[in-house]
């Protein structure tokens, strides 16, 4: 059986994502790679073993085009809207909070944000397959 292990997404500036992500999910630096022409930099948190993979390209001045192709990373929370307010009191701009209830029922809570090189990110209450 498979197991998922870590998503990767390449950033511009090292320091700046790494506060991002441990201000926005309490992710923390796990281990730190470097090599001569990138840097590895695999976050995670005490939630499970599932890492986020910083890539770094050193010498990368310009900003990456995410294209049309990439979805998103998605994090579960145990209260959507106390962690958009503390997101919002943060400074990091989260979008609204969006009840999805296509055939009347809401069967999701949840809104975006966007990392500091663009990559979006949606944060779901936690509950039903949402876990």
């Amino acid at each position: 059986m498979a197991k998922a292990i870590h998503s990767m997404i390449r950033v511009l500036d090292e320091e700046r994502s790494i506060a991002f992500y441990n201000s926005a999910f309490g992710l923390k630096v796990v281990e730190r790679l470097d090599f001569e022409s990138f840097t590895l930099v695999y976050m995670s948190n005490d939630e499970n073993g599932f890492e986020l993979e910083l890539t770094v390209n050193k010498g990368r001045t310009e900003p990456y085009n995410l294209g049309d192709g990439y979805g998103h990373l998605a994090f579960s929370i145990s209260d959507v809207d106390a962690e958009h307010a503390r997101l919002a009191q943060a400074g990091l701009a989260p979008r609204k909070v969006v009840d999805f209830a296509p055939a009347g029922a809401v069967i999701a809570r949840f809104f975006f944000i966007a990392d500091p090189d663009g990559y979006q990110i949606e944060v779901l209450q936690r509950g039903g397959r949402y876990l």
